[in-house]
């Protein structure tokens, strides 16, 4: 199970922290995705990150202002959110990919997941 938190209501120019952790697993072999969901919108890819924390990977837009990170001895992947913007609003979900020890050049992709948490919500208000 994965468990997202860290959502809430923000200002334009707040920041935020996501975390996703897992119960029962150790998620030090896997690499794991932040996705989105913005109201009257398809889920989108966020950013992922590999099983070692050495490869991380952005969409455009958030490019710059969020980081994603992994602490693999708390079993938590974190996405660090500054300078929210309010299009920034969505449900925010962790996934982990569980092809172990492995980078895909298609983690943007919701297809390489195969666990996925229940979301948080993150409104930025403007």
């Amino acid at each position: 199970q994965l468990q997202a938190s860290g959502g809430g209501l923000v200002q334009t120019g707040g920041s935020l922290r996501l975390s996703c952790s897992a119960s029962g697993r150790t998620i030090s072999t896997y690499s794991m995705g932040w996705f989105r969901r913005a109201p009257g919108k398809e889920r989108e890819f966020v950013s992922a990150i590999s099983w070692t924390g050495r490869i991380t990977k952005y969409t455009d837009s958030v490019q710059g202002r969020f980081t994603i990170s992994r602490d693999n001895a708390k079993s938590t992947v974190y996405l660090q959110m500054n300078s929210l913007k309010p299009e920034d609003t969505a449900v925010y979900y962790c996934a982990l990919d569980l092809d172990r020890y492995r980078w895909s050049d298609r983690s943007n992709f919701e297809d390489e997941y195969d666990f996925w948490g229940q979301g948080t919500q993150v409104t930025v208000s403007s």
